[in-house]
């Protein structure tokens, strides 16, 4: 039986090996960009920021620097950022790296044109949860990863390690007027990261199938994120130069992005993240994944779903959501992410029993589309059976 649903994609996208010299024929949406980077230097090492400088300056544009991005962005970032974008006459932001970058843009594009604090437009228990009065500033993004998903819609995740929240921030406006998705940018993704931050698709696009408002649309994208996913992820991992399985992994990412209809693991992950800051978002998810999913397997609360993910995976004969369990246990092993930990990066057993109030408080995932309804108690047993 279908169901009613609404679709909107306003963002441009150019998609292939080589489009990020196409930026310089594209009618910008301002006149002075502020360019938005990590702390880190992959994108001046391998040349990525001079090659968007250079096209900028080409399609008549002028530009600004602002590289303080840390992973897991914050409040801070956001908030310098947008001061820096409106002290230099900047019109537009342009997003260069990866989900971290483009999430932490689309909140700097929101605070160059609003008053106030970011926190301010935060649904977070102790955030403002007010409307936006003005549209965030126009934003290009060009992605340097396979992951978020970032680049084709209008949520961002932040930070604010004062007060421990790490939530979601979106108005339709924050959608990317253009996005660049160039495989080629992606070459120099470390294997530890491009193992974490295509798991991070793949959790994507598989909360959209077990979510249970999934539709045909929303499907149709998820299924075939997943299965591009299962089958260059691994190829990825083990050698970065293949440019069939970047550009697979990055339609992957895209298509999962489209349609992200995340359930509650992203948020139970997200409370992770707003106690360890340095927690990588992709290794978390993984590091509960298998608890997580398992926990509906195990009362065959999503068969049908599991089974369609299976069958996406590789497993013609798949029968049962323990299928898909398997499956994604060979995909995380194939990966070499089958041993990672959070007591690894300081989680602790009794700090588990704070988390399950706090997924109440933080937003990553609607807790109220799962297969079935979770209480504290389920989080809580997810979270231990995950815990090592």
């Amino acid at each position: 039986m279908y169901k009613n649903f609404a679709f909107y994609m306003p963002t441009k996208v150019l998609f292939g090996a080589g489009q990020l010299q196409n930026l310089r024929n594209e009618q910008l949406p301002g006149k002075k960009a502020l360019i938005v980077t990590s702390n880190g230097q992959s994108t001046k090492k391998y040349g990525y920021l001079a090659r968007v400088e250079k096209e900028l300056e080409l399609a008549g544009a002028g530009h600004v620097l602002f590289d303080e991005i840390r992973p897991n962005p914050t409040r801070d970032n956001v908030m310098l950022g947008a001061a820096k974008g409106k002290e230099t006459g900047c019109d537009f932001v342009v997003a260069l790296g990866g989900g971290s970058v483009m999430d932490c843009s689309k909140c700097i594009a929101l605070m160059m044109t609003n008053p106030g604090d970011i926190w301010d437009y935060s649904l977070s228990a102790k955030g403002g949860k007010k409307n936006a009065p003005r549209d965030a500033a126009p934003i290009v993004c060009i992605t340097t990863s396979a992951g978020t998903g970032s680049e084709v819609d209008m949520a961002a995740v932040i930070s604010y390690d004062d007060i421990q929240e790490k939530t979601g921030i979106f108005f339709p406006s924050m959608f990317p007027a253009l996005s660049i998705v160039d495989a080629a940018l992606m070459l120099s993704v470390p294997p530890k990261f491009t193992a974490y931050q295509g798991m991070d698709a793949f959790y994507h696009a598989a909360e959209s199938v077990i979510n249970k408002n999934e539709h045909p649309m929303g499907e149709m994208f998820a299924l075939k994120a997943i299965e591009l996913v299962a089958q260059n992820l691994p190829m990825a991992y083990r050698d970065g130069n293949n440019k069939e399985a970047r550009a697979n992994m990055a339609l992957a990412n895209s298509l999962a992005g489209y349609y992200m209809l995340c359930t509650s693991q992203h948020t139970m992950e997200h409370v992770m993240g707003s106690f360890h800051g340095d927690l990588v978002h992709g290794a978390g998810l993984i590091m509960i994944s298998h608890a997580y999913f398992d926990f509906f397997a195990e009362r065959k609360a999503a068969e049908e779903p599991m089974i369609k993910m299976a069958r996406s995976m590789g497993m013609k004969d798949a029968s049962s959501g323990k299928d898909f369990i398997k499956a994604l246990d060979a995909l995380i092993a194939s990966v070499g992410c089958d041993n990672i930990k959070m007591s690894a990066v300081g989680i602790t057993r009794e700090e588990l029993k704070k988390y399950p109030a706090m997924v109440h408080q933080v937003l990553g995932g609607d807790i109220t589309a799962d297969p079935l309804p979770l209480s504290d108690a389920d989080y809580l047993e997810i979270y231990e059976k995950a815990y090592r």
